[in-house]
């Protein structure tokens, strides 16, 4: 059977009958084999359908990595639901506009994380479309909610019939040009997609795949659990970002499989735990970002022991691949570009006036192929105004192809800032500071100047044991950098604010500035 006809229901039914009690899902609380995975979810999705889940109805997941947000998520397809993940760093309010929006029938939450009772926080708020609330930790649920155990009680209800081209989620954007908008992906998308991805990287039945990329997020929910599955890995959940535990998991499990942000490696290369475990398991590293420096690159190879890291760019309108580099590359390039379209998938730049740019010219880099949305949930004025009438999705993200179909991510289009009447982009200044032997990480931003109309401001964090005047760092800056470029204001920090996928926030750099 084509892989690419089948829907994440049949593929992990396929699955648990190809390898049956090899374990699928393993944490500190449970482990579940395949065939397990297959059954609970199964009979998860039965009793949605007894609470009355109906073909396309919308069911969140608000809540850490966990075995459970897995279960629970097949089982919101087996039922022919639409998965909706929630941020776990989003407050009620947040919370709730995603739950409206998306009109949202059941939540799957927690109780216990972090010392935040997720249901706490929308109780005031106003969510009509909300019925069921259903508790996935294993803390005592209250008068109005379900545990999360209830479910994996039999039920007999028949299950809907499910086709590659229904919807299979809707996973909200992160909200940073206006508010959160839902990007609709079917189970065909999803499916071919990730296992063109997790075949390119090289992922196989014999890796041990630990998450830290959370599964609200595409990278750890697609490239992360579903990815897993696909080539029949173990899947270990992680669900808070702590570069010591994820060293003792390393070497106590032997993971072999660790994408993430840089922000991830370079904690794991600056930890004390680092010599006192064996990390020698360490195979397959996917890691993205506008701006990475090449020692890092270098780093994992040579520290950590990767034997294939790949840098990859996307977002979520594209089902979270758009480019990928070669396990071959160098490392220059595998630090300085994200690599070239997938297969079936199409990439051009462009001008202000739409028109396309020559290989080594920056513009805004548009997308089409089989993985582009099908559009905003509710949305049809948003969904016009990102895809053309020719297929083309309009990112905001502005880059440079060169002549071999690489593109180098030089930043949004929403952080450029013009100083004197020239263009600045905060990544490319970003990546010129991390070449500073002293420095570890750089942010970047435009702040308002009197006689240049905007100039650069950096936050930078110095590596271990190093100091660093700011005279010092300017002068260098001078020497290695157009003027233009320099940054006139510079703050050292120990650490960048950064959400859940890794990703510094420039709003509330900006905020502070």
């Amino acid at each position: 059977m084509d892989i690419h006809s089948f829907t994440i229901p049949s593929l992990v039914n396929s699955q648990a009958k190809k390898f049956g009690d090899k374990l699928a899902l393993v944490s500190d609380q449970n482990s579940f084999s395949y065939s397990q995975v297959d059954e609970f979810s199964s009979i998860i999705a039965s009793n949605l359908v007894s609470l009355g889940l109906a073909k396309g109805d919308r069911v969140a997941i608000w809540a850490p990595n966990m075995n459970e947000w897995v279960l629970a998520a097949i089982g919101i397809h087996k039922a022919a639901g639409v998965l909706v993940p929630i941020n776990t760093r989003m407050k009620g309010k947040e919370a709730a506009y995603i739950l409206n929006n998306s009109e949202a029938k059941i939540i799957f939450s927690v109780r216990e994380f972090l010392d935040i009772d997720y249901f706490s926080l929308i109780q005031e708020e106003d969510l009509p479309y909300l019925k069921t609330k259903i508790v996935l930790d294993d803390v005592l649920a209250q008068e109005d909610q379900l545990p999360f155990n209830s479910l994996l009680q039999k039920k007999e209800h028949p299950l809907p019939e499910i086709s590659p081209s229904d919807i299979a989620d809707i996973i909200f954007t992160s909200g940073t040009t206006g508010k959160p908008k839902g990007v609709m992906t079917t189970h065909e998308q999803n499916i071919k997609v990730f296992e063109y991805w997790s075949r390119y990287v090289g992922l196989n039945h014999d890796d041990r795949y630990l998450v830290v990329n959370p599964f609200f997020h595409t990278f750890g929910y697609k490239a992360g659990w579903l990815a897993s599955i696909m080539r029949g890995a173990i899947i270990y959940p992680s669900p808070v970002f702590d570069a010591d535990k994820i060293i003792e998991t390393i070497d106590q499990h032997k993971i072999s499989m660790l994408p993430g942000p840089p922000t991830l490696y370079q904690s794991i290369l600056t930890s004390s735990k680092l010599k006192q475990f064996d990390i020698s398991s360490l195979r397959l590293g996917v890691t993205g970002a506008a701006s990475i420096p090449v020692q890092l690159i270098r780093d994992m190879k040579e520290r950590l022991g990767f034997e294939v890291i790949i840098t990859a760019y996307g977002l979520t309108e594209s089902t979270g691949v758009v480019t990928m580099c070669s396990p071959n590359d160098d490392y220059e390039t595998i630090a300085t570009t994200s690599g070239c379209a997938i297969a079936d998938v199409e990439v051009k730049c462009i001008n202000q006036d739409n028109e396309e740019v020559s290989a080594g010219e920056p513009g805004e880099i548009l997308v089409r192929g089989y993985n582009i949305t099908q559009g905003y949930f509710n949305n049809p004025e948003a969904t016009k105004e990102a895809i053309d009438t020719e297929g083309w999705l309009h990112t905001g993200d502005i880059g440079i192809l060169d002549e071999n179909g690489y593109i180098k991510i030089t930043d949004r289009s929403k952080d450029m800032f013009i100083v004197g009447g020239f263009n600045a982009y905060p990544a490319e200044i970003e990546n010129i500071l991390c070449d500073h032997p002293a420095i570890s990480q750089a942010a970047v931003i435009g702040i308002e100047d009197e006689r240049m109309g905007e100039v650069a401001k950096a936050f930078v964090i110095l590596k271990p044991n190093q100091s660093l005047e700011k005279d010092s760092l300017v002068q260098w800056s001078k020497e290695n950098m157009a003027n233009y470029k320099v940054p006139r204001e510079i703050v050292f920090v120990e650490e960048l604010p950064t959400n859940a996928a890794g990703k510094v926030m420039k709003y509330l750099l900006k905020e502070v500035s």
